[in-house]
């Protein structure tokens, strides 16, 4: 660092450097570690200025994993360009390879069960959930019922608790 940054910095406080920017326009600061003007010790932080600051507009994956891993001090050089091009590169291929292998184990899964090696997999519909008391039980239905034609006085007795 310049003597004339060191001063800059300690007269008006925290000044940040410029590390890189990304594909996505994102750019990448680190405030070195530092003392201020009264003597107190700073240390060094890593930080994003985002393309779209609005938070609410953010997006998964609007920070490429290289920077995130830099920001959170997971590894200590910024990635270079060439390092994010490969990168980028070799996700690219995993995820075509993982498609040709979902293919071909479905195409397989189908001939299985055409030649009858596989029993084809049952097609339940379990509804609610396990825990509770009415699994698997018939569904109460909330319809009322009427057993007007049917009643008749004294038919029914409760039975005695002894």
């Amino acid at each position: 660092m310049s003597r004339v940054a060191s001063a800059l910095r300690r007269t008006f406080g925290i000044v940040r450097e410029h590390v890189g920017t990304d594909h996505l326009g994102n750019r990448y600061y680190v405030v070195p570690e530092q003392k201020t003007w009264t003597g107190r010790h700073v240390r060094a932080k890593r930080m994003v200025e985002a393309a779209n600051p609005t938070e609410y507009e953010y997006i998964e994956g609007s920070i490429p994993m290289e920077w995130d891993a830099w920001i959170r001090g997971r590894r200590k050089e910024p990635p270079s360009v060439e390092e994010l091009v490969k990168n980028e590169s070799y996700r690219t291929q995993i995820k075509l390879k993982a498609k040709e292998v979902e293919e071909k184990d479905l195409a397989l899964q189908a001939k299985e069960y055409e030649e009858g090696l596989v029993a084809t997999p049952a097609r339940t519909l379990a509804e609610g959930h396990a825990a509770a008391t009415s699994f698997g039980k018939q569904e109460i239905s909330e319809d009322p019922t009427s057993t007007a034609n049917t009643f008749q006085p004294g038919s029914w007795m409760p039975t005695s608790k002894k």
